[in-house]
């Protein structure tokens, strides 16, 4: 028995009208996350970033040359809202990791950048980041590694279309 089951347990002993099997895999996965996000979050810590400042300079790096995007673009790609990003780029920029440049494309707007020294960062972090990832997915042997990320998918789907309607 886990933790989880023994909470079941007791609701099932204190409150038998409830069916408390989802309380199962939920709590689990929240649990799952907990740790998975502590550890990378150490990880991180390494190279001077925080969860949040890496979801800024990941996908800066993932855009390929010239290492730009608008802050739109950059948004779309995580589930914060613009002050929380500008604030984010804010404190990147005075760290010297990104810079901010007009856009050619656009005068109303601008790209943000990484800096040479956001480019060095964000690799090596990016490169411990995935070797951390392994290591925490390799207590599951590699077919229940193959399985779960499927069901994850379709889970995850799920979740994501309920939570947009």
């Amino acid at each position: 028995m886990d933790p989880v089951d023994e909470i079941q347990a007791q609701w099932r002993r204190h409150r038998p009208d409830l069916d408390v099997e989802a309380m199962g895999p939920i709590g689990r996965l929240g649990r799952i996350v907990h740790y998975l996000t502590r550890e990378m979050d150490r990880n991180l810590a390494q190279f001077g970033l925080t969860a949040a400042s890496f979801d800024v300079l990941a996908p800066l790096r993932r855009a390929g040359p010239p290492y730009s995007l608008s802050p739109g673009d950059l948004l779309a790609t995580m589930m914060i809202t613009s002050g929380t990003l500008t604030n984010r780029i804010d404190q990147l920029e005075k760290a010297g990791l990104v810079a901010r440049a007009p856009n050619p494309d656009d005068r109303r707007s601008f790209l943000i950048s990484l800096t040479e020294a956001g480019f060095a960062t964000i690799d090596a972090a990016v490169t411990s980041h995935v070797e951390t990832q392994k290591r925490l997915l390799s207590i599951l042997p590699e077919e229940e590694q193959a399985a779960l990320d499927p069901l994850l998918r379709s889970f995850l789907a799920g979740v994501a279309a309920r939570a947009s309607g």
